[in-house]
């Protein structure tokens, strides 16, 4: 088991609660990013920096993540391939991303990009806040206690 973040968009709170959470449960955590990232000194982290341009962070964490791993990433297409892949995917304000829900959530993905696109959908997701911490904290404990539990 492997945890794969797409750093460059994390929030900071997030990398933080993963930080402590890698070494505590002694899980490998890997940020991939187009720039070097201020790492906690760990066996169980690493920064990996790709080159800069359009989804090489995406496109590195498709070819590196396998299944049984976890990716945490805003990102639904990129969610969608881990998916595809058997990894699971984890949002930062804590919506799991799984075989079941992924094929809804793209589309409706799609949808409003669309409705973007045409002028007709204005604005993003409201701002990062406690609530989403704790919603990410929550369902990170979940997954890892229950993959933990089923690794051989």
């Amino acid at each position: 088991m492997h945890i794969w973040v797409d750093a460059d968009a994390c929030p900071g709170q997030i990398k933080e609660l993963l930080f402590r959470t890698a070494t505590r449960r002694e899980v490998p955590l890997t940020l991939v990013a187009n720039q070097p990232l201020n790492t906690p000194r760990s066996d169980f982290i690493e920064c990996l920096v790709v080159s800069s341009g359009m989804n090489m962070a995406d496109r590195r964490i498709v070819e590196l993540a396998s299944s049984g791993d976890l990716v945490i990433t805003a990102d639904i297409p990129l969610a969608a391939a881990a998916v595809d892949q058997g990894a699971a995917a984890l949002n930062p304000r804590g919506e799991l991303y799984t075989e079941e829900n992924i094929g809804a959530r793209l589309a409706e993905r799609n949808l409003v990009d669309t409705l973007r696109g045409g002028d007709l959908v204005s604005g993003g997701p409201a701002a990062f806040g406690p609530k989403d911490r704790q919603a990410f904290a929550n369902q990170l404990d979940r997954w890892l206690t229950r993959a933990l539990r089923e690794a051989p």
